[in-house]
This record gives structure tokens, C-alpha cells and sequence, in this order.
């Protein structure tokens, strides 16, 4: 267990918290985080690219000229891939490009990609992230108290305000903790965490 210090919105440190290192000081492993980001993204992708082939294409139903005498290669159908306006050949159709991984990789890519952030000094405990309304100066104060304009933001659970005052914020992305995922850890450059999301973080990832 390493000590982690707890501050204020007001950049206070107000207590410490333990911080378990099988969870934020584990072995890295890019390989792992690289097929886990990997299938992220794969699972993004709406796979809609569509055309059609020579069966799909409307018309040419007709032989557009007779087999022999023309001195014009052969030709049954003016829907042929050699025609202009024709069908593609092996053109895409619409796919699933989502692949998955065991749950036990995605959760030791997690952890790693935790300590990642930690060992670099990215992360920062709040004891609570509260706002009295939803107003985005306000927030943005906040975050320049600490010297970041970019970051992801771990919370326990609801927080209205906040998430309202974030929601418009390039660089900034409030996740709950059941929504914290590798991809968005290491697309942040900061990592703010509440202090009650910690607890549950811990409770997830505990081996």
C-alpha cells in the first residue's frame, strides 16, 4: 500500500489515502494495453461501408450486343465490374468489426494502465468534486488551481452539477466509475480521481 495525498478543489490537502499497488503500481505490459485499446476501438467502428456487386446493380438485364461480329470483346451484361457504372468487385459489405479479449486481460490492462498514470505523478485525488450550480468558469477555475486544462475525471456516482459543467469542455471527459476504461485513461493526459470512486476502483480491480 503506497500513501496518496487527498486535496480540496481548493488545492488543499486535506488527508491520505492508500492506494492498493497491485492496482497502481503493477508490472507494465504495453502488449496489453494494445490489445485492449485495440479492441476499443474496433468496437467503435460502425462497420457500414456498403456497395454493390454486379447482382445489386440495377439493370442490365439485356446482352448489350451480340456475341460475335463486332470485333468488340464479349459481353453479357452492361453490369459488368469492367463497365462503367457496374458493380465493385469484392467492394465491403456491412461488418462487425468488434473482437473481444478475456475479461481478465481488460482488467490487468486496467490496473496497468492506472499505474501508468500514477508512476508518471498524472494523478490526483479530489475528497470531492462539488459544484453549488452548473456553471463552467467554475469548473475551469478549478482545474487551472491545479495546472491542467485536460483531463479525465473519475467520479463514485451521479454528480449533476459537475457533469453539466464539464459536458462542453474540449479535453475533458467525466467518466463514472462503472464507464472507466483503458482507452480514455491513456487518451488523458491528467487523471483526476474522487475519493470515494478510489474505493470502488479498488473493489473492482481487487485480484
Amino acid at each position: 500500500m503506497s500513501l496518496v495525498k487527498v486535496y480540496s478543489t481548493g488545492k488543499k490537502k486535506v488527508s491520505e489515502i492508500k492506494l492498493d499497488e497491485q492496482i497502481f503500481n503493477t508490472e507494465i505490459k504495453d502488449y496489453l494495453l494494445h490489445d485492449v485499446v485495440r479492441m476499443q476501438l474496433a468496437k467503435r467502428r460502425a462497420g457500414t461501408a456498403s456497395t454493390k456487386n454486379r447482382s445489386a446493380v440495377r439493370g442490365g438485364g439485356r446482352k448489350p450486343y451480340r456475341q460475335k461480329g463486332t470485333g468488340r470483346a464479349r459481353a453479357g451484361t452492361i453490369r459488368s465490374p469492367l463497365w462503367k457504372g457496374g458493380g465493385v468487385i469484392f467492394g465491403p459489405t456491412p461488418r462487425d468489426f468488434g473482437f473481444s479479449v478475456p475479461k481478465k486481460v481488460r482488467k490487468q490492462a486496467l490496473r496497468i494502465a492506472l499505474s501508468v498514470r500514477a508512476g508518471e505523478g498524472k494523478l490526483l485525488v479530489l475528497n470531492q468534486f462539488q459544484l453549488k450550480e452548473i456553471k463552467t468558469k467554475s469548473f475551469l477555475e478549478i482545474l487551472s488551481r491545479f495546472g491542467m486544462e485536460k483531463a479525465l475525471i473519475v467520479i463514485g456516482g451521479e454528480n449533476f452539477n459537475l457533469e453539466r459543467s464539464a459536458r462542453n469542455v474540449p479535453g475533458v471527459k467525466i467518466l463514472r466509475v462503472e464507464g472507466l476504461n483503458v482507452y480514455d485513461i491513456l487518451h488523458h493526459e491528467n487523471l483526476i480521481v474522487v475519493k470515494d470512486a478510489v474505493e470502488k476502483i479498488q473493489e473492482r480491480l481487487a485480484s
